[in-house]
């Protein structure tokens, strides 16, 4: 059984782009082959982590993976795409971070930074997640300021070109490696990747080109969601820096319980409480359903624990028409606190019972052995 995606890169659930590249990249120098030429499992570590890397970066495939794990990606179709151990540039990306190794010169202007991702919670009953269900959430979230556009500078005021990174918003360390000479970027400390010096910030987000907002939007809860389950909004996350993407809104879903229901996956389990007399006589009980009452019919020397399945009564698996099915389980209540009349019953009807009127089709041996297995 393949290990989970997010465990593999030591990531958490929520993790962002930049987390998981960079996650990716610490695994990588650890894990790559050419690191490890004696150890013969290096090959597939580093199969493990690409593939994790590909999955969780590819926003769609992240969807799927994060609400049905690897099975759901394989009956999608889903085959790794990566060749080898990735490209010349991949492999250095791992090791220096995206930098040009031999110092040809990166792209220019501010370095772009991907905003941080939002979580919010919204509960559901167990019939709306049956049908899904609309819910109104309300999150702060950082967005660009609409002021200044995003520049931190109270508009018609001038902005310098910072004279330390000469306004490309990154600095060049040299140094000498095993590959020869080695030039490193990293975002300018003048002016924190910008690449201007503002000389009046503006007046309605002092000068960091962003704000705090509170937001309000209308989240469809699909069917058939699950406690627990997050639905992923893309983009609509706390606003990037320099021109780099917003982040994500993840709504984290709680299925409240049931007072007659049990969920198992797509099927239901609800109990239905009999009288000895009725569960040897047999009887019609009502049973609730999704859908309303619903009557069954109950044979005749029913046993406690039997089990009734009402075809398609269930929960709907998410984004397709076919459903589970609901297990109604019999139980047949003992009767206590007995009178003097109801004793005297029993005790003649205990009488009159023969092998023939207590002999089991299946034990209860046999019925547990096959429930554990």
């Amino acid at each position: 059984m393949k290990r989970d995606a997010y465990e593999i890169l030591g990531v958490d659930r929520d993790a962002s782009e930049r987390e998981i590249k960079k996650a990716f990249r610490m695994k990588a120098r650890e894990l790559h082959p050419d690191v490890n030429q004696d150890d013969p499992h290096a090959e597939e570590r580093f199969k493990e982590i690409a593939e994790a890397q590909e999955v969780l970066l590819d926003a769609e495939k992240r969807s799927v993976y994060d609400r049905y794990g690897w099975e759901g990606l394989d009956s999608r179709g889903y085959a790794p795409n990566f060749q080898g151990f990735g490209s010349f540039a991949d492999i250095f990306d791992a090791f220096f971070g995206g930098s040009d190794p031999f110092g040809f010169g990166g792209r220019g202007g501010p370095m772009a930074v991907q905003g941080g991702d939002v979580a919010v919670e919204v509960e559901v009953s167990l019939f709306e997640a049956s049908i899904g269900a609309p819910r109104e959430v309300e999150y702060e979230v950082v967005e660009t300021c609409g002021h200044c556009a995003g520049r931190g500078a109270e508009p018609g005021t001038p902005v310098d070109t910072c004279r330390r990174c000469a306004g490309s918003g990154q600095i060049q360390a040299v140094s000498r490696t095993a590959f020869g000479q080695l030039v490193r970027t990293t975002i300018c400390d003048a002016c924190n990747g910008t690449g201007e010096i503002v000389r009046e910030p503006c007046s309605e987000c002092s000068g960091r080109g962003r704000r705090a907002v509170r937001r309000s939007l209308t989240v469809d809860v699909p069917a058939g969601i699950a406690d627990q389950q997050r639905i992923r909004l893309a983009g609509r996350g706390h606003a990037g820096e320099n021109g780099g993407p917003p982040g994500d809104l993840y709504v984290l879903v709680t299925v409240t319980e049931d007072e007659d229901f049990v969920r198992d996956g797509n099927d239901l389990v609800t109990v239905v409480n009999l009288s000895m007399s009725q569960a040897a006589l047999g009887t019609t009980v009502s049973v609730p359903t999704l859908t309303g009452e619903e009557e069954i019919e109950v044979a005749p020397g029913t046993q406690p624990g039997t089990v009734v399945t009402l075809k398609a009564r269930g929960m709907p698996a998410i984004g397709r028409t076919r459903r589970g099915d609901q297990r109604v389980v019999l139980n047949v209540v003992v009767p206590r606190n007995l009178t003097d009349d109801q004793r005297e019953l029993l005790d003649r009807l205990e009488g009159t019972l023969t092998d023939d009127n207590l002999h089991e089709h299946e034990s209860v041996l046999k019925r547990l052995r096959r429930a554990f297995h």
